[in-house]
């Protein structure tokens, strides 16, 4: 038996790296798989089909179910074909794994405008786009008795949460999907889907000229946490945010001060001046 047994899968960005690992384990954990992914470079031009087959013949050889799609997570059309791929196969929705994505790096003043609006859209509004569709289905599902609940997985990333040279469009997407993330959470209880995020290091495509990357973290070390995230194990787990890197795992918290309140009726800059000590400690 394993863990995803009778589950169907959307899995985005899985032609290679971190959503490829992650779609064979969730077929070796019993899961059909929809691979997702547009075919392009890593800065998002071109596209093709040959990634995703790729992953489907993987699956398929292993004894897994898995198709194919093509579509763009950047574009509402294309997030609600991506979910039809999944119930014209195999009729439900489950899981999503938010992963798609691209890069186009500079520096904040030598930013184009297209830079931006494109790192976005596959990004951020990917996500939402890819979240509200698959959450529909999922609700329909609970409605109709066929199903309780789902789970969803974003991917945020510590240039958004901490922050990164050069990525101003990249870091500010993956920053937004880790609020999205909360949000989501709190509306989808009701509802038993849950929705969290991962902030992955590990070296792929996207990250091969980085460094501070190293070697030894491979994107399967990623999937185990997926996986765990997508099961049953996890059911009771939501709005949260977790890092994987190599053998290690944490837990990305927001910290609020115990802060100070102003000595009159409202602050005055001088006064914050004077006791800023207080209010970051």
């Amino acid at each position: 038996m394993g863990l995803l047994d009778g589950k169907v899968a959307i899995v985005t960005g899985a032609g290679g790296g971190l959503g490829r690992c992650h779609a064979l384990a969730f077929a070796k954990e019993g899961a059909k798989v929809v691979v997702n992914d547009f075919g392009g470079a890593r800065d998002g031009t071109g596209s093709g089909t040959a990634m995703a087959d790729g992953v489907v013949q993987e699956i398929r050889a292993a004894g897994g179910e898995a198709v194919a799609n093509y579509e763009s997570v950047a574009t509402m059309a294309g997030a609600q074909a991506i979910v039809q791929t999944a119930v014209d196969a195999f009729g439900r929705v489950d899981i999503l794994v938010n992963n798609a994505g691209i890069l186009r790096d500079k520096t904040l003043l030598k930013m184009e405008e297209a830079m931006w609006d494109i790192v976005i859209a596959v990004h951020l509004k990917g996500t939402f786009a890819m979240t509200q569709a698959a959450a529909r289905r999922m609700i329909e599902q609970i409605q109709s008795s066929a199903g309780l609940g789902g789970r969803i997985i974003n991917t945020s990333s510590a240039s958004g949460l901490i922050g990164n040279f050069g990525q101003a469009n990249y870091g500010a997407a993956k920053a937004g999907i880790a609020g999205f993330t909360r949000v989501a959470a709190i509306e989808f209880v009701k509802y038993g889907i849950t929705v969290n995020a991962i902030v992955p290091v590990a070296k792929t495509r996207m990250t091969q000229e980085f460094s501070s990357v190293p070697d030894t973290c491979g994107p399967e070390k990623v999937s185990p946490l997926v996986v765990f995230l997508a099961s049953d194990l996890a059911k009771d787990i939501t709005g949260r945010v977790f890092g994987s890197q190599g053998r290690e795992l944490r837990e990305y918290k927001y910290k609020i001060t115990e802060g100070a309140k102003a000595a009159g009726e409202i602050w005055t800059a001088q006064e914050i001046a004077r006791r800023f000590d207080e209010i970051e400690r």
